[in-house]
């Protein structure tokens, strides 16, 4: 009789814990309207940064095949690392620890902190002054490594390749499988990388405002964090409340055992 009596008082701190109540997360946009609600949103202008991968192709009107041979191609992947035409061995033109590119032709450009439009101005400047080289050029740039990372409290953590070069933070968590129910979605932080300077911001995804948070739309770099809410906390405090519980059982199970073996043998 002792012993139940004392399983039961064991017993009874877990209950409490276990039975208290949990703080329920936050949906998506639960405070958006129920009409129909047009939102405007803004695509930012990516700039340049240092260690992105460029792919930058030029062409022209020009005709002469001894000037236009090694302008007018394609480029093209070997599938080993290695590209044909205006690129380089690493498939593109990478943007060096100074911000610059190193083109075959047209020797060093810098490149940190503009955009695509503006290198292509630069490098459109260069194929016409003070020399044409090449007339009425077109230059086509792209990011060949435009990618962001997402971690925490999704189904399937990971780095993401955008290739549109564009993605907003509700299309990254959905490649990522979701936010568990564990994660929280009114504090999500983004990590940014903006002129060599890191930037966190918080984006809620519960509210309607999200989409005119810079946050918004993702940059290329970025990594999207999320955390644990209060419900995982007390999720692992009950495992760790459980756990305690059971060897506290097993204790008295093993200790009562014992002491009814020596009562028993001191009785006979």
């Amino acid at each position: 009789m002792r012993f139940t009596r004392l399983l039961l008082l064991l017993a009874i701190p877990f209950y409490f814990v276990s039975c208290k109540s949990q703080q329920k997360l936050p949906n998506y946009l639960v405070n958006m309207s129920t009409s129909t609600t047009t939102v405007v949103t803004k695509i930012p202008e990516l700039r340049i940064q240092k260690g992105d991968l460029l792919s930058i192709q030029i062409y022209s009107l020009a005709t002469d095949p001894k000037v236009d041979q090694y302008w007018n191609l394609p480029m093209q992947y070997t599938g080993v690392g290695q590209t044909i035409g205006q690129g380089t061995t690493t498939g593109g033109f990478i943007v060096d620890g100074s911000g610059n590119i190193e083109h075959f032709r047209l020797g060093t450009i810098h490149a940190e902190g503009v955009t695509k439009q503006q290198l292509a101005a630069e490098i459109k400047k260069r194929l016409t002054q003070p020399v044409e080289l090449l007339a009425n050029p077109t230059v086509t740039i792209r990011f060949l490594n435009y990618q962001v990372t997402v971690m925490g409290e999704v189904a399937k953590t990971g780095t993401l390749i955008v290739p549109g070069e564009n993605i907003t933070i509700l299309q990254a968590i959905g490649l990522s499988g979701d936010i568990t129910q564990f994660g929280r979605k009114d504090s999500v932080k983004i990590v940014r990388t903006i002129d060599g300077k890191i930037e966190t911001g918080f984006i809620d995804l519960s509210s309607k405002e999200l989409f005119n948070s810079p946050y918004y739309h993702l940059l290329q770099n970025d990594m999207v964090m999320v955390d644990p809410g209060k419900i995982k906390a007390k999720s692992l405090e009950q495992a760790v409340v459980a756990q305690k519980v059971t060897f506290a059982l097993t204790i008295a199970t093993v200790a009562a055992s014992i002491a009814n073996i020596i009562i028993n043998s001191s009785r006979n």
